[in-house]
């Protein structure tokens, strides 16, 4: 694959999206118990996720298995992997935007 190096960026940054998830969906739980947090998804389609999902964890697993298809794949198209690395940015960026509002 001639994308070696970008995937392994795009390796670590899912790792790191994973580690964010679990953290943000216990902030969740939290607020929930508290009457919070009464949205239905996270993310719509316009974003690129077909998950519909109120925790963070099920868009991760969502990303892990295309970067799963691309890692297994001969020759990954540019748009492919392009739109792969707009979610895995918008991901990163909501999760990063909620840690800091949810403190």
């Amino acid at each position: 694959m001639p994308y070696t190096k970008v995937m392994q960026q795009l390796k670590e940054n899912l790792q790191v999206a994973y580690r964010q998830a679990i953290d943000s969906d216990n902030r969740l739980d939290e607020l929930r118990k508290a009457g919070h947090g009464k949205f239905v998804a996270i993310f719509n389609e316009e974003q690129g996720f077909t998950q519909k999902s109120n925790r963070f964890l099920p868009y991760v697993q969502e990303l892990a298995t295309e970067f799963e298809t691309m890692q297994e794949s001969v020759h990954t198209a540019p748009e492919t992997l392009e739109a792969f690395v707009k979610k895995l940015a918008i991901l990163l960026q909501t999760l990063q935007a909620f840690k800091l509002q949810s403190k």
